[in-house]
């Protein structure tokens, strides 16, 4: 989900492109098979493991990131733990230091940026949005798994964790985006084997007015 493929040595692109190929010759029945075996022989099926890890592991860093922020006061139009954060602002900060990644600054534009999920769907790291001043996308956090997120409230209040299966946000819940790239695909071993010979695009945008965002 988290730009994974950037850790892939161009050697390793190379040689699993030539594998698929190769694999694309093999009974339908057994491609699957075949292809764990020519990767096996080959040593990159430990790599292709690794790669599905470091997926995971970029999402599980970005949630313990986020949660270094608990008790950081709101403030409308913040962007940093020095002044305090809005809830765009906390979301665009934590992917910015976590993994680089440069969102849009108001919520509604943080969900017309990333791919909509199902709920069923959620993962650590995905955004969740909800309804809070009477517009959609009005409110955004971070997942962080079991049914609760991480996110910046309201004025007067501080980064919090909260359950989604609370009355207040089931009602208000508008959403679940993924955060994705154009040269980040799914962290599937039909995705890590695809030819990847186009260079990754920048995944910065540019940055947009304060939003003011506020709860209840």
């Amino acid at each position: 989900m988290l730009q994974p493929m950037r850790m892939i040595t161009p050697t390793l692109v190379i040689a699993v492109s030539a594998l698929w190929a190769a694999s694309a010759h093999a009974t339908p029945g057994n491609s699957g098979d075949e292809m764990d075996r020519l990767l096996l022989d080959k040593g990159l099926l430990t790599q292709i493991d690794q790669v599905r890890q470091n997926v995971s592991h970029k999402a599980s860093e970005l949630v313990v990131n986020a949660m270094g922020f608990l008790g950081v006061p709101y403030k409308r139009g913040g962007n940093s733990a020095e002044t305090g954060f809005d809830c765009s602002g906390f979301v665009r900060s934590i992917y910015q230091q976590s993994v680089g990644l440069l969102l849009p600054r108001k919520a509604e534009q943080q969900a017309a940026a990333t791919e909509s999920i199902d709920k069923k769907d959620l993962q650590p790291g995905d955004l969740v949005f909800f309804n809070t001043l009477k517009r959609a996308f009005s409110h955004v956090g971070i997942y962080v798994g079991d049914g609760k997120f991480i996110h910046s409230p309201k004025p007067g209040a501080q980064v919090r964790v909260e359950s989604m299966g609370v009355s207040y946000w089931q009602t208000r819940f508008n959403g679940a985006r993924r955060v994705t790239t154009t040269d980040t695909p799914a962290p599937t071993q039909a995705a890590v084997l695809a030819p990847l010979a186009a260079a990754p695009s920048s995944p910065a945008v540019s940055a947009f007015a304060n939003d003011n965002n506020s709860l209840r």
